[in-house]
């Protein structure tokens, strides 16, 4: 009796898996093929969904000789260690190839390197996971801690290359945004006392001055009339420039006036905050008012300003480290006058076109600069948050000065300015 062809099994012996075509030759079957196709799509658990090889970038099917690789990749580096192919290598351009999945197969020099550097282990046989018969190397404890360690150092790699092609990938200011750039730089620089040469031209307070409190406050805190007398003859220019940075704005000019008053009496401290607060020096613990007057904590704080000080010199403290420059002041300030929940403006929405238009060149430029602190933008627009709540103190603050201080002492610009501000 004829016996029946028994069933093929994926991983038999590829001459059993063989039958002879009508021309007599032998035709192999697809039994490995399917085996294949089987695991074409299989992903080991310890894998991140679409995860890609660590040398070409192309998708990754395991951890393979130390590193999680394509098929391709991992066959490439076996036959090359295998056959001892490397020393025959040679690359046309200096060993400067770029190797990924479209040009791997182009430079075999230059893609044997990728997989040395980035860990593939020459002496290494065994690899995690394998399609060759779907076996894979059984790890004892110690060998799978290990395995996982690399896996995170491969996964860690890969997250910094991705964070640097982000960064180069942010978009940069477009023309237009550059000239909005400009405008606003120049008229900070016009308007900025002493510019850059501040730390030369200071002069520190004497330190005897601000440090006796006289008139008590309903706060509970006391003001030293000398410190606050001092204060007051550089408050008036200091307002003087902030109304001339705000002039030299054209979307500001454009507003009818009784916005530009709404918005200038509500930005006007917290753009002398911030300007006070970029001229912190650590070395004194001093802040630099107006360009001129270096002063201590206590002697802000006495001088009228009470837990305002701290605020100030707190956010002075924070910034040193953000090492902005003049346009980056700029834009900021630029955001801070186009504010629109500033009670009683007439053109809501003109003001707040213009502070997305600021907010987005602003954005884009700190794309520009390429700071190295990580999440910089989200953190500087905090500063925003914490100049605001400046001011809202300072309002509320004002109202107690004024109560308790000799109305001859406040000048004239001061008043008009701070009056009637909302607490």
């Amino acid at each position: 009796m004829e016996q029946k062809p028994s069933k093929v099994e994926c991983g038999s012996d590829p001459e059993e898996n063989s039958a002879r075509s009508p021309d007599g030759k032998r035709k192999r079957k697809n039994g490995q093929c399917s085996l294949k196709t089987s695991m074409s799509g299989y992903i080991p658990s310890y894998l991140d969904k679409d995860e890609q090889c660590v040398v070409c970038g192309d998708k990754a099917t395991g951890y393979h000789y130390r590193c999680i690789t394509c098929e391709g990749c991992k066959g490439f580096f076996r036959r090359t260690i295998q056959k001892n192919l490397h020393p025959t290598y040679s690359c046309k351009y200096d060993s400067c190839c770029v190797i990924d999945k479209i040009t791997r197969n182009q430079c075999q020099l230059c893609r044997f390197k990728k997989c040395i550097a980035v860990g593939m282990a020459m002496d290494c046989k065994g690899h995690g996971h394998g399609l060759k018969g779907a076996r894979g190397v059984v790890l004892d404890d110690s060998k799978r801690v290990a395995k996982r360690k690399l896996i995170e150092q491969n996964r860690e790699r890969r997250r910094k290359e991705e964070m640097i092609r982000s960064l180069q990938q942010r978009p940069e200011p477009t023309p237009e945004e550059w000239d909005l750039i400009h405008v606003a730089t120049e008229a900070h620089r016009s308007t900025n006392a002493q510019g850059s040469h501040w730390k030369q031209r200071r002069k520190f307070l004497p330190d005897d001055i601000g440090q006796s409190p006289i008139v008590s406050m309903p706060d509970g805190d006391k003001v030293d009339l000398e410190a606050f007398s001092e204060f007051t003859k550089i408050i008036t220019p200091a307002i003087t420039r902030v109304v001339d940075f705000a002039k030299k704005l054209p979307m500001f000019s454009e507003l009818p006036c009784e916005d530009q008053i709404i918005l200038l009496k509500g930005c006007c401290m917290e753009i002398m905050s911030l300007r006070a607060a970029v001229r912190y020096d650590p070395e004194s613990d001093t802040l630099t008012l107006s360009g001129e007057m270096a002063v201590k904590r206590e002697q802000l704080k006495n001088g009228g300003l009470g837990v305002v000080s701290d605020a100030i010199f707190e956010l002075g403290k924070s910034l040193s480290a953000f090492n902005l420059d003049d346009t980056e002041v700029a834009l900021l300030q630029a955001v801070l006058l186009m504010s629109t929940d500033r009670s009683g403006l007439l053109c809501v929405d003109k003001i707040e076109k213009s502070q997305e238009a600021y907010l987005l060149a602003f954005e884009h430029y700190v794309n520009h600069r390429k700071h190295n602190i990580p999440h910089f933008w989200p953190k500087l627009l905090m500063k925003v948050t914490d100049l605001r709540m400046i001011g809202a103190c300072h309002a509320s603050r004002f109202l107690h000065m004024k109560v308790e201080c000799p109305t001859e002492l406040f000048p004239p610009l001061f008043l008009e300015v701070f009056e009637d501000q909302e607490v």
